[in-house]
């Protein structure tokens, strides 16, 4: 009985050649999604034109060929080997989009024989044997894939129906530009602009707090009174009155000590080491996966376990590795200082080591790779500067995470000063630190666990419960509430992720923490660059803003059409596939049921009466928002005709369909010199990608564009205006006619 197996991708490929050698058959990788759905012209010839209508088809999309990378050269690889075989196992990434990108190959290509399913979320050798040698029959695990067919089929319906709808309905006249919208797109920009109007809106509310030098046997200290947000001190006269009452002020301290423990942060998935790396460094978030990618399969580098990790925690099957991966990173010169003879293990959820956190989760979280270590400094040197950086900051998350707990004293002092008969709480912390832990790991640098206490803290003499002090010197201090910030791309992909926080109904909540937010750790950044690429987002120096035109779409589509700027819509979503993973609904009928919604929503569209909305390109190439790339139509169509995508991918890139776009080629960056980080492998620098240059803008024509002339006809068709050929042949006067009937 001849058997492939087919993974996912040509690293699990490796890592299973490794771990199983040939005892269960050919080893061969797609490459993601080997596939792609058909567009929708090539269901339906008149789905060429863009128009207000539901891209629905009778039966499903079916699958076409993707020609992207390699994926022809491997699809044909298969194809060519199941000729052969009377088995296959399945081993992609075990969650729904894993089941889909195996199962639609098999059915795409008709194969017949037995399959059977490799279930794993780690890739070292013994989880991947176990694994196999629990095979599940593929079968068992047909909802999943007709839950994923499910998601795949209704994005297409969705976005690319709502998507055709805004550009033809909304987009201001005589502009050009495509208005995407996406069931993950579109609340992303919602994010956004919600927290610009929050910002625009804010009302700054100034407020007071009142120090005193405090004076006991031990020596002196300062103690403030700060209530906290409900009960801050607004008037001034308020705040003298406390600051008098506290001058000269004696009575007894309330002194509490405690020893506390605080224990290291969770592992990077790879929303946090977007997050972390856009904070502490600037970069989007395309760019720390970018340089993740690298480290992950990079030429002689594979330094780092796979980067689109959606999970901080490690299998309990690794904790076998813990040793030799420690021992080997504080043989580098940036961690030599770190004593891990005794490694601390954590398991379970409050841990780092947990199966269960794990189930249902493709990829664990993002560690160095244990397979390169005889090797190590070889590598390493190979590595650029950014390279470098981001390597040392995973290494030392994974040292913190087994190094024992940080433990330091804490001190609180309080003191009662009585003000109208009523007692005020003045109050100071002191902290020692007692044993440095896992902080030993990071040096100076910023972790990414849990903050301190926010409240100031300082050295403290000694101090016991009940002794006198006397308070002088009281000051008051003018403080000003600050309206929250702007998004960097690290922030937004985490907002994302805890997209949650945006929904108020509790089921729909839960399901969206459930669902770990909209987007996956694969798409987040692409669809971001498509907001700015669509002009819809631009950047103020590393924060994200929205342009006059994604406002005006947000206010537009949360009048018009709710649903589409709603995080909470993905958790619908989810609840209905959920239906169809447990048996309880049928998979096409929740296709027809997200479909219905689109027309539905198509219908809002069209007769939405409120103003266009203007992308700012009129008559040149299509522009991206500010410092992102620039996009040049190369179709022979009308320059203000919407560009029609060839493939799937272009789609995705051009339209804005939620999913990955093509890859753009890598640029070499040089970067500047830096001094060391504490904790780092070596030299590092901060490099910022160069903006690339805009293509020279071209000239207006003198004809009107196709999409003019479409909108004048239409106008003229409700409004019963008669249309004269020099609006259809000459474009000032299409213009006009457009500016006079189109309010």
């Amino acid at each position: 009985m001849a058997t492939l197996i087919i993974t996912e991708k040509s690293s699990q490929a490796k890592d299973l050649r490794a771990a199983l050698g040939d005892r269960y058959g050919r080893i061969l990788p797609a490459e993601g999604h080997l596939l792609r759905l058909a567009e929708p012209d090539e269901v339906n010839p008149d789905w060429k034109r863009w128009s207000p209508t539901l891209l629905k088809p009778d039966g499903l999309y079916p699958t076409k060929p993707d020609s992207g990378g390699n994926k022809t050269a491997k699809l044909a690889a298969i194809k060519a080997a199941l000729k052969g075989c009377d088995q296959v196992i399945l081993a992609t990434d075990c969650d729904r989009e894993g089941q889909l990108i195996g199962q639609e190959i098999l059915e795409h290509l008709g194969f017949r024989g037995r399959v059977q399913r490799a279930l794993f979320t780690a890739q070292d050798p013994k989880t991947i044997r176990d694994a196999f040698a629990k095979l599940k029959p593929n079968n068992e695990l047909r909802p999943l894939y007709e839950a994923a067919v499910a998601r795949q089929q209704a994005d297409q319906i969705f976005n690319l129906s709502l998507t055709r709808t805004a550009t033809k309905t909304l987009l201001a006249p005589g502009t050009r530009g495509v208005i995407g919208i996406g069931r993950v797109k579109t609340p992303t920009l919602s994010i956004v602009c919600l927290r610009e109007l929050e910002i625009r809106n804010f009302k700054p509310e100034d407020y007071f707090e009142v120090v005193a030098t405090a004076t006991a046997a031990g020596g002196s200290f300062l103690m403030r009174h700060a209530p906290p947000p409900k009960d801050r001190i607004k008037d001034r006269a308020r705040a003298e009155a406390i600051a008098r009452a506290a001058d000269g002020h004696g009575g007894p301290l309330s002194v509490t000590v405690e020893d506390r423990r605080q224990a290291p942060p969770k592992l990077y998935d790879l929303p946090a080491l977007q997050k972390t790396c856009g904070q502490r460094w600037g970069w989007t978030a395309d760019r720390t996966l970018e340089v993740a990618q690298e480290l992950y399969d990079g030429e002689g580098k594979k330094l780092i376990t796979y980067p689109r990790a959606e999970a901080r925690y490690l299998s309990e099957n690794q904790i076998a590795d813990v040793p030799a991966i420690a021992g080997a990173l504080t043989r580098l010169r940036g961690f030599a200082h770190l004593d891990i003879s005794r490694p601390v293990i954590r398991r379970g959820k409050s841990g780092h080591f947990c199966d269960k956190a794990l189930e249902g989760v493709s990829h664990h979280a993002i560690v160095p790779n244990v397979n390169v270590l005889d090797d190590l400094e070889s590598r390493l040197n190979r590595l650029t500067d950014d390279e470098k950086r981001l390597y040392a900051l995973i290494c030392r998350s994974y040292l913190a995470a087994v190094m024992p707990d940080y433990e330091y004293r804490q001190t609180t002092v309080l003191m009662n000063v009585p003000v109208e008969g009523k007692p005020v709480v003045f109050r100071a912390v002191g902290r020692i630190p007692l044993k440095l832990g896992w902080k030993a790991a990071f040096g100076s640098a910023e972790t990414d666990g849990k903050p301190d206490e926010k409240e100031e803290e300082q050295t403290l003499p000694p101090l016991t419960d009940g002794e006198p002090a006397r308070l002088s010197e009281p000051r008051v201090e003018a403080k000003r509430t600050q309206a929250p910030p702007r998004y960097n791309e690290g922030t937004l992909v985490d907002a994302m992720q805890n997209a949650w926080r945006f929904v108020e109904d509790p089921a729909l909540r839960d399901r969206l923490k459930e669902a770990k937010g909209i987007g996956t750790p694969a798409t987040r950044a692409e669809i971001i660059k498509g907001l700015r690429r669509q002009n819809l987002l631009g950047a103020d120096g590393k924060w994200l803003v929205p342009t006059p035109a994604g406002l005006q779409l947000f206010e537009t589509l949360r009048g018009a059409a709710p649903t589409l700027v709603d995080p909470g819509t993905t958790a619908l979503w989810e609840m209905r596939l959920d239906e169809v993973v447990v048996g309880r609904a049928d998979f096409r009928s929740v296709i027809d049921g997200i479909a219905d919604e689109a027309g539905r929503l198509i219908g809002v569209l069209v007769g939405n009466q409120g103003p266009a909305v203007d992308l700012g390109v009129r008559g040149g190439p299509i522009r991206a928002g500010r410092g992102a790339g620039r996009r040049r139509s190369t179709s022979p169509r009308a320059a203000g005709a919407p560009p029609r995508p060839r493939t799937r991918k272009a789609a995705a890139a051009a339209v804005g369909v939620d999913g990955k776009a093509p890859k753009t080629p890598r640029r070499s960056r040089k970067a500047k010199a830096a001094p060391e980080v504490p904790g780092s492998i070596g030299p590092v620098a901060d490099a910022a990608p160069p903006a690339p240059a805009a293509p020279p803008s071209g000239a207006r024509r003198k004809a009107p564009t196709d999409k003019m002339v479409a909108f004048a006809r239409s106008l003229a068709d409700r409004k019963g205006v008669e249309l004269s050929d020099t609006v259809l042949q000459d474009f000032d006067s299409c213009r006009q006619f457009l500016d006079q009937h189109a309010r």
